[in-house]
């Protein structure tokens, strides 16, 4: 900062009081690069500089008046949110299809969300369709995010899958249109955003042993390193590493009837061992390519009383419906 206000003539003293006197207002050693700056030149004296802005955020900037000693004071520019409604057809992945009809692409992340514990998202088909009524926050024209979903439809497999906005216990929630919560026991996946290299099957040709064997469990190809959720609340009942087959793997005890399991995995959260309750959606691991792999993914198994089935017909009681 100081080599921005000397380039501009403000000496060094001036530097020194702004630097002291501003810090209850904005941290001068906060300052950003790529920021933007404006500087203002006084009306009777173009060489001397009386005011200088400099914009924290898309929304918040404070200025600084050099005129008659030094004062600063911190602003807002105007918010102005506006409802708007979008739909879309699938042609190739929700996040595509976002980009597609010039929607704000954190549409899909905030979509995924919402029916995180109702669509699994990499099963999604073309031709599948939303529909969504959302608030956008803009500044200067400039779309800042999105605030709020107020209602969305997701037709998926010719299947109608609604989500409606209310307040239950002063926490934001997602309804169908029976009044029943989206918010399930488990989500559908432990990654967002990738594709199912391999499903569940007992005749699987393994790509390394290059022997047909049962594959209990879903293959999730994505880049190493991304991050792997627990689909649900549980304790890590195992931890460890397979060099002969799963790699770094951690299995999480949901219940008395539920077990899920994580291999191949690159690394563990922080945190992570044996005896640690974990919640739904908590990071818990990376994904890898530890153990036998041909690459990079995870190996994802549900248990059912100790027996596997298959993720992705399983199903789970939904949350606290909406209360009458």
């Amino acid at each position: 900062m100081s080599g921005i206000l000397s380039g501009r003539g403000v000496p060094f003293p001036m530097i020194d009081l702004i630097a002291r006197t501003s810090l209850p207002v904005f941290d001068f050693r906060k300052i950003k690069a790529n920021n933007n700056c404006y500087f203002f030149p006084a009306k009777n004296n173009p060489g001397k500089l009386q005011y200088f802005i400099y914009e924290i955020d898309q929304v918040n900037y404070v200025i600084y008046d050099l005129a008659d000693g030094f004062h600063c004071y911190k602003r807002q520019k105007p918010v102005i949110k506006s409802v708007r409604t979008a739909s879309g057809v699938i042609t190739s992945s929700l996040w595509n299809t976002i980009e597609d009809n010039d929607l704000n692409p954190m549409l899909s992340l905030i979509l995924s969300d919402i029916y995180q514990w109702t669509i699994d998202f990499f099963g999604i088909q073309k031709g599948d369709q939303f529909w969504v009524i959302f608030e956008e926050s803009f500044v200067d024209s400039i779309s800042i995010g999105i605030t709020d979903i107020y209602a969305c439809e997701f037709k998926h497999s010719n299947e109608d899958f609604y989500a409606f906005q209310f307040i239950q216990n002063d926490t934001v929630k997602y309804f169908n249109e029976n009044g029943e919560s989206l918010q399930k026991a488990f989500l559908k996946a432990p990654l967002k955003f990738n594709r199912i290299s391999s499903h569940f099957s007992y005749n699987r040709f393994h790509p390394v042993l290059k022997i047909r064997r049962p594959h209990l469990g879903v293959d999730y190809a994505a880049v190493e390193g991304t991050p792997v959720h627990s689909i649900g609340s549980g304790v890590i009942s195992r931890k460890g590493y397979q060099s002969n087959g799963g790699g770094n793997f951690l299995y999480v005890k949901h219940s008395s009837v539920y077990t899920t399991s994580y291999m191949h995995l690159k690394g563990f959260a922080p945190g992570i061992i044996p005896g640690v309750r974990v919640k739904q959606g908590q990071l818990i691991g990376y994904v890898g390519s530890t153990g036998l792999a041909t690459g990079s993914h995870l190996d994802f198994r549900v248990f059912k009383n100790g027996n596997p089935v298959d993720p992705l017909k399983l199903s789970s009681e939904p949350g606290e419906p909406v209360r009458v």
